[in-house]
């Protein structure tokens, strides 16, 4: 499933006429800003901090980063791969990287003896597995953004050298992580809506959301990256599989891509949204409503920091990637619905359903036992005793980054990186490779229609 490093920066918005973008200063907190007061490491400072080189200087990439920038003693990034030039040096600004530690591709930082603690994993998907199998045969610890790999087999690889190197590998599955999450699962596991029967999960991509990402972006090709079950559910996939604490024993799916289809184009419509489309006023998924006029998801471009030029900089960016195309003429593969029904080992069955055409997003779930129910939006949640008929409303918001996992994930990681321990990680690659089977298993049903057993070993 290779994609070219050109058309991947095409993508991104990297080549031709954006070069001179590019070269314009920014200030890296602007484009990912961080707060250092809005957390508070769960662990004392490590006695050196843990060092890490970052693999791909991304979105996904500075979220992690930040921590480092917010928390110094803790994490110290002392590298980075990126071959965006202005993204690697925006980055390596921010972390104070010195020249001789900066790389235009990840290949370039195993050609080097190891200089760090740890590498942080941030790539596209389907450049995953590469420097991760790299890292590990080099001695790194890992931090490695979801999905693990765009293959079964791949998953299973690195699996098995993680086992056998015995490095300290955490993927990014970071609902474990959220607040809101691990109170939920504490209810469930408590006894206290009895035994749990069933569970309905429900992941709102939110239709912008949809199109941007998933239509126009990065992973609008489930051949080149991976297909959206993993790409962005296998979040979920994990969340039930550690919830209901037990392996899960055959799945189902059925889903496909029903409305960004040529045959849906609206009469009068143009390949870009800015080459005088007719319905472009009205259209929701316009690119020039979203990116232009509203100047929201820009957080893909390298605009400059005078705001001034930033109008032009994008309207750049509408002329030259696929972000300014007409979403009805893309060559995008991924599903816009999708829905999944499993059966764990312990009897309880799940219903998850991904859909692409909300009004908004966050997690919804419901829980259904023996002796209650919970009902809860990824915010808060409501519990009902059947026994008493009381019902009690439980608020564990968190306000930041995947209902506050981002930090989360990278404190235990670190402190796990400290001290050589696993163990203190929620999300290990032992635990995390259950959702990526599920997740293959369910794309192997929807193909064929048929229920599939999930096969761990």
């Amino acid at each position: 499933m290779p994609i070219s490093r050109r058309n991947l920066l095409k993508t991104l918005g990297a080549a031709g006429s954006l070069a001179a973008v590019g070269n314009l200063p920014l200030k890296a907190e602007d484009l990912y800003p961080f707060n250092a007061n809005a957390f508070t490491p769960p662990y004392p400072p490590p006695a050196k901090p843990v060092t890490a080189i970052t693999l791909g200087a991304g979105s996904r990439g500075n979220v992690y980063g930040n921590y480092a920038a917010a928390h110094a003693d803790h994490l110290d990034i002392v590298g980075v791969a990126e071959p965006i030039a202005i993204r690697n040096e925006r980055y390596a600004k921010k972390h104070n990287i010195a020249d001789a530690n900066r790389f235009p591709t990840w290949e370039d930082v195993f050609k080097r003896p190891k200089f760090a603690d740890a590498v942080i994993i941030t790539t596209p998907d389907n450049l995953h597995y590469g420097p991760c199998m790299a890292a590990l045969k080099a001695g790194y610890d890992v931090l490695l953004e979801k999905p693990i790999a765009p293959t079964e087999k791949e998953c299973r690889d690195i699996l098995a050298l993680a086992k056998k190197t015995g490095r300290v590998v955490a993927v990014c599955h970071v609902l474990r992580y959220a607040p809101y999450f691990i109170k939920l699962r504490e209810m469930m596991q408590s006894g206290a809506i009895g035994e749990v029967v069933s569970i309905q999960h429900f992941e709102p991509i939110q239709h912008i959301h949809m199109s941007h990402s998933y239509v126009r972006g990065n992973w609008h090709d489930r051949n080149a990256t991976t297909p959206i079950i993993l790409a962005k559910s296998c979040h979920d996939l994990d969340i039930l599989r550690w919830m209901v604490g037990s392996p899960c024993k055959q799945i189902v799916a059925m889903g496909g891509l029903k409305w960004f289809r040529k045959e849906n184009a609206p009469a009068g419509s143009t390949d870009r949204c800015m080459n005088g489309c007719a319905v472009e006023g009205n259209c929701p998924y316009s690119a020039m409503k979203i990116y232009y006029r509203e100047r929201s998801w820009t957080y893909v471009f390298d605009l400059p920091e005078d705001k001034d030029k930033q109008g032009e900089a994008i309207l750049e960016y509408l002329r030259n990637t696929n972000y300014g195309r007409c979403v009805y003429r893309m060559d995008n593969n991924q599903e816009d619905h999708y829905v999944t029904s499993m059966e764990f080992e312990n009897g309880v069955t799940a219903n998850f359903s991904m859909e692409a055409f909300t009004s908004y997003h966050g997690r919804r779930t419901r829980v259904m036992g023996s002796m209650g129910d919970i009902v809860g939006d990824m915010e808060k949640f409501t519990i009902t005793d059947f026994r008493t008929g009381e019902s009690k409303v439980i608020d564990n918001s968190s306000g930041d980054g995947h209902g506050g996992g981002d930090w989360r994930l990278v404190a235990d990681w670190v402190e796990a990186v400290g001290k050589q321990d696993p163990n203190l990680l929620t999300s290990t690659i032992d635990a995390s490779i259950e959702s990526h089977i599920m997740g293959f298993m369910a794309e192997k049903s929807r193909k064929t229609g048929k229920i599939e057993r999930v096969v761990l070993s």
